[in-house]
């Protein structure tokens, strides 16, 4: 009973750290593992795909500024093997058991979420800006 406990502790303080709010549109009361496992996990593509697209609007605006490319590469690597780091830590809990899917998915939707939040406000960089290295269009 103490395994399923920390369990359910795990998926709780990792769904309610996730910004996209995925939890709502995944948890029909009704849904089996396997389809939460599902839902979980398009969830996070769908953030993952979005991810990338601000990542190359930003690359995009920064064309002309190979230096700062080259920082905004280097971070997004680091950052992604940090996400990654840190899912494997939080889910490891139950890395052999067949809810392990979903809890990845909610850690890497819930991370990447918050990384969308970041590249979205050096989009909304205003002009004169000096603390925002990419440029406004």
């Amino acid at each position: 009973m103490r395994v399923s406990t920390h369990l359910l502790f795990l998926i709780v303080l990792i769904a309610s750290g996730t910004p996209t709010n995925a939890a709502e549109s995944c948890d029909t009361g009704s849904s089996s593992q396997a389809d939460l496992n599902e839902c979980y996990g398009n969830a996070y593509k769908k953030s993952d795909a979005e991810l990338n697209s601000l990542y190359k609007q930003i690359t995009v605006r920064l064309k002309d500024d190979a230096a700062t490319t080259k920082l905004l590469v280097a971070a997004q690597k680091t950052w992604i093997s940090f996400r990654d780091a840190e899912c494997n830590f939080q889910t490891s809990g139950s890395a052999q058991g067949s809810v392990y899917p979903m809890t990845q998915a909610i850690c890497l939707d819930g991370l990447t979420s918050r990384r969308i939040d970041d590249l979205k406000s050096y989009l909304k960089c205003e002009e004169g800006d000096l603390s925002c290295l990419v440029p406004a269009q």
